[in-house]
């Protein structure tokens, strides 16, 4: 059965408490201080959980690699892009923008090796690649959003803002990461929970800085449906080429059910946090609701499609005895 993700939950739930209750006056420098700390904790934490075997790990198999890293970083812009000039009015202008950010955001980590093992698939590959993904996020993404939206009117954050909240917390944290990795391994639970309380704190603060901007005045309910329109056309999209494209060049199933699942997701874990660092603080609570939306639909449609390469996965492991049986003596 599908349900709710809790974690989307949470985030409704705050949502709604900046609606109405938006921190404002002394309280919002105040908070705005506080997601830059947390967000400088949150990759901190990455880093010293990412052990060295990964990141060798996530370059060696190159090859499915690039598959997944030019499915991230190219495809989807480049679907984000042609979305944006077939129908430029049909969203609003900071709307479109957290469209374009979403396409720009690497891979998920956790889902996508779920999924990937429900499937049936090739699980070490998946955990390389959304690794790598990940990693390559943290450079490749902000290029990729100050080149996008460059061309379409919109504007990133200060470089030095990203160096100093997003890379040296996280090259810092790898540095320490034979030192602390352990431990951080131990309270993966802990941890994964501080993450997730960051993240809230993140989408408080910006959407209580929205909301003091009319937020829910400016956004109809109207734009709402049609986001999740957008979204769910370009998670068809980007698995329809993902499956077709890995059966045509003729790769392994397992490796296609990989290649689907990692290339397809996007991360609301790194990417609420990024959106606070490369945008304005007025923008940032429309930019991110396309990426909180696409995150549900990714979690809905790839239970259903993981379910169904489970099956294909079984029947096709079936079939190998019988196409074994003529050559038992």
């Amino acid at each position: 059965m599908l349900r709710l993700d809790p974690f989307l939950l949470g985030l409704i739930c705050t949502i709604f408490l900046a609606t109405v209750l938006p921190c404002h006056g002394a309280a919002v420098p105040v908070f705005q201080w506080l997601a830059i700390i947390v967000i400088a904790v949150m990759f901190f934490l990455q880093g010293a959980r990412l052990s060295r075997k990964a990141v060798v790990d996530g370059v060696m198999a190159w090859r499915l690699h690039l598959i997944i890293l030019a499915c991230t970083f190219l495809l989807f812009p480049l679907l984000g892009l042609a979305a944006h000039a077939l129908a430029p009015g049909l969203l609003q202008n900071d709307v479109w923008m957290g469209v374009l950010f979403l396409c720009c955001l690497p891979s998920t980590v956790q889902s996508s090796i779920a999924f990937t093992s429900i499937g049936g698939g090739n699980v070490p590959a998946a955990v390389c690649a959304a690794t790598a993904s990940n990693i390559a996020g943290i450079f490749i993404t902000p290029f990729l959003v100050g080149l996008v939206l460059s061309k379409h009117g919109g504007s990133s954050g200060n470089v030095l803002n990203i160096v100093f909240q997003l890379l040296l917390p996280f090259l810092l944290g790898q540095l320490l990461q034979p030192w602390i990795g352990g431990w951080a391994h131990r309270n993966k639970k802990l941890l994964s929970l501080t993450d997730r309380g960051s993240i809230l704190i993140v989408v408080y603060t910006a959407f209580s800085e929205a909301v003091m901007q009319g937020l829910w005045h400016r956004l109809p309910l109207s734009q709402l449906g049609l986001i999740a329109l957008v979204d769910f056309l370009l998670l068809v999209c980007v698995l329809l080429i993902t499956a077709y494209g890995s059966r045509m060049a003729g790769v392994p199933l397992r490796d296609e059910i990989a290649i689907v699942f990692c290339g397809s997701k996007k991360t609301l874990a790194s990417g609420v946090p990024m959106a606070n660092v490369l945008f304005p603080a007025s923008s940032v609570g429309l930019i991110v609701l396309p990426l909180m939306i696409y995150h549900q639909i990714q979690l809905f449609v790839c239970a259903v499609l993981a379910r169904k390469f489970a099956r294909m996965t079984q029947e096709s492991a079936e079939r190998l005895p019988a196409a074994g049986e003529p050559q038992k003596e």
